[in-house]
């Protein structure tokens, strides 16, 4: 049998071993940097709640690709679950995404859908009609007033910058519905896990031909016992940072216990640049199946990623893609490895993209042993997204 290396035991690296299993041919080691598996979507329970833990912040599955859907749900059963999210600002709670409900509320105003859009019309800037930065793109479709309450404020605490020097690519599709629709995501499928992620990446790497070796980092000299690579840590660790360290953002969370129920609701974000987090989630609210009588919550803060922080939100503006460019020329070289998942290919990618990605992986990787060929050193062009 073959011997595949995998480094890194989140959503990526557990399809890959998961499928490679199946087929028998294979004998599969997972190494893990961590002390445990899942990656960023590790789940555990709160001892002193009971209360099931997003350690690394919420995540939420959500998904309009049904294969995406049906695969995993083949690990655990999928709750129910609407991701309703609130904001705080100017002493006010609002419904986001901004939506029929927010604009009425905000502007004290009875419009219908159709008023609501010639409002917002109106109070846009027209005279921004090719817009640049992330503060241009606001102001060009919801105007000053929302901006300032929504975005200004929470995009300065996420990202560590002022709007004005962020692309407005960032903020692609502005987040903003004429109806009364506060279910902040658009996908056909949502919904939870029963027993957590963690549970689901169990699961997967449950096989007698996949050993998990965890806080163990991968080397590049470890490579040389292994017919094939597939890495998921941050590409340019692979190179020993040779050109410099991509940029991320990381994430602190200061988690607080109290009685019964904080806030009454999953997530909170706060608007306001003087707040300190940029939101709250409690999380006995991401299993409502459950009964607790106590609870715990994170604040959540955002802030340069240094060397040994956890890598959350690849930056990726000019300066950051000049040095991806130097590491995917350096990847295209490489020999008998596949960059893939968040980090591999310095992209943010929802849990359902990852998927999506490692299952096409997987797929290019079997067609290319049946045809005799290499497999190509990335699935996905790190550069085009």
């Amino acid at each position: 049998m073959k011997k595949i290396a995998i480094a890194g035991a989140g959503l990526s690296g557990a399809v890959i071993a998961h499928g490679l299993a199946q087929t028998g041919e294979y004998e599969i080691d997972v190494f893990e940097s961590r002390d445990h598996i899942a990656g960023n979507c590790h789940s555990e329970r709160d001892p002193e709640t009971g209360v099931m833990v997003h350690v690394y912040g919420p995540h939420i599955f959500h998904t309009s690709n049904k294969v995406v859907w049906d695969y995993i749900r083949q690990f655990d059963e999928f709750m129910p679950f609407t991701n309703r999210v609130k904001a705080v600002t100017n002493g006010q709670v609002y419904s986001l995404p901004i939506n029929l409900l927010t604009i009425n509320q905000f502007f004290k105003k009875t419009l219908n859908p159709a008023q609501a859009r010639e409002f917002l019309d109106a109070i846009g800037d027209a005279s921004i009609t090719d817009p640049k930065t992330f503060e241009e793109q606001a102001l060009r479709f919801v105007g000053r007033d929302l901006y300032e309450a929504f975005f200004k404020g929470y995009t300065m605490k996420q990202w560590g910058m002022d709007p004005t020097e962020l692309p407005a690519s960032i903020l692609k599709r502005l987040p903003v519905r004429y109806n009364y629709d506060d279910n902040y995501y658009a996908s056909t499928y949502q919904g939870m896990p029963k027993h957590g992620y963690t549970y689901i990446v169990e699961k997967m790497l449950a096989h007698p031909n996949i050993k998990v070796h965890l806080s163990t980092r991968f080397s590049r000299e470890m490579a040389a016992d292994y017919d094939h690579l597939f890495y998921s840590g941050p590409i340019d660790g692979w190179f020993d940072h040779s050109e410099g360290r991509l940029g991320y953002r990381t994430l602190d969370f200061v988690a607080e216990r109290h009685d019964g129920d904080f806030q009454g609701n999953a997530v909170i974000n706060y608007g306001e640049a003087d707040v300190p987090w940029t939101r709250i989630s409690e999380h006995k609210h991401f299993s409502p199946w459950e009964a607790h009588e106590k609870t715990i919550i994170y604040k959540e803060h955002s802030r340069a990623c240094g060397e040994d922080d956890v890598p959350y939100y690849p930056i990726r503006m000019v300066k950051e893609k000049a040095l991806l460019e130097k590491y995917v020329a350096l990847a295209k070289d490489e020999r008998n490895i596949t960059f893939m998942g968040r980090l591999g290919t310095y992209r943010y990618l929802d849990m359902h993209v990852t998927i999506a990605e490692a299952l096409d992986t997987l797929s290019n990787y079997m067609d290319c042993q049946s045809a005799g060929r290499r497999a190509p050193v990335f699935s996905v062009d790190p550069l085009q997204s």
